[in-house]
């Protein structure tokens, strides 16, 4: 059996590039923001999401990570607008949490790392396909949300209280209606930048928003993130409680700011 990647020691973010050479690429993220860096770009125009809650099918725990998926064969939950210059397909989203409170989101914003990420992915309809799009620089984007730790979300809630269907790797149950535009913060400011997926095999095809404020839960929310298990039914409970990759270099990349 081929190694698998993964967040130990053995396969984590340091040994993904023996499999997958792109993941020590020039375009690759999370990446560090340094806000004092980072220009207005007026020529950035708002971006809106308009959601199908319809298309909303499963969740599902990989054993990396909790995903929601969604019906992608046609344009039903659109991204559009901000930096991008097509409509771009919601196909899943999902999140990426530490241990611990203090840490867990991939990108961090002057040294602030948050407890968590929810990332929203959105692929290029222009490209007939995901697959193909996976070959473009402007084929994916991925709108970025940062989670931090303070008064309960409800419309969270309703994503966690179906995590006990999934407790383990390979488990996926019905996720129907809906809406993930409930999980937006009420601030559209953003950043933007063109890196990577932050997991193998890493492709550089992802146009970012990273949204500039970030959404409250409650740390009984993100306990209830990490009660997920990244092993198997049955095999040996291993909890699912790091599942970030650290900053990758900038490597003269510009990052934009939507607001001043």
């Amino acid at each position: 059996m081929a190694k698998e990647w993964g967040y130990a020691d053995h396969n984590g973010p340091d040994h993904w590039h023996e499999l997958y050479p792109i993941a020590k690429g020039d375009n690759q993220s999370p990446i560090e923001l340094h806000t004092k860096d980072i220009k207005h770009d007026p020529s950035l125009k708002p971006w809106s999401a308009s959601y199908d809650p319809g298309s909303a099918k499963t969740i599902l725990n990989n054993g990396k990570t909790c995903r929601v998926v969604f019906d992608d064969t046609y344009d039903r939950s659109m991204l559009r607008g901000g930096p991008l210059t097509a409509p771009y397909r919601l196909r899943q989203f999902h999140l990426h949490w530490g241990s611990s409170d203090d840490h867990g989101s991939e990108h961090s914003v002057d040294g602030v790392k948050y407890a968590a990420e929810l990332h929203l992915v959105h692929w290029n309809s222009k490209y007939n396909s995901f697959g193909s799009a996976l070959k473009q620089p402007d084929g994916v984007a991925v709108v970025g949300i940062f989670l931090k730790i303070g008064h309960e979300k409800p419309e969270f809630q309703l994503l966690l209280d179906a995590l006990d269907k999934i407790k383990t790797k390979g488990k996926e149950a019905p996720f129907p209606n809906f809406d993930p535009s409930c999980l937006f913060p009420a601030c559209r400011d953003y950043w933007t930048y063109h890196g990577s997926f932050t997991t193998p095999p890493c492709e550089e095809c992802i146009v970012w928003l990273l949204l500039k404020e970030p959404v409250t839960v409650s740390p009984g929310q993100m306990a209830k993130l990490r009660s997920l298990y990244s092993s198997a039914e049955n095999e040996p409970p291993v909890p699912l409680v790091r599942n970030w990759r650290p900053p990758q270099p900038v490597k003269g990349r510009v990052v934009k700011a939507s607001f001043k």
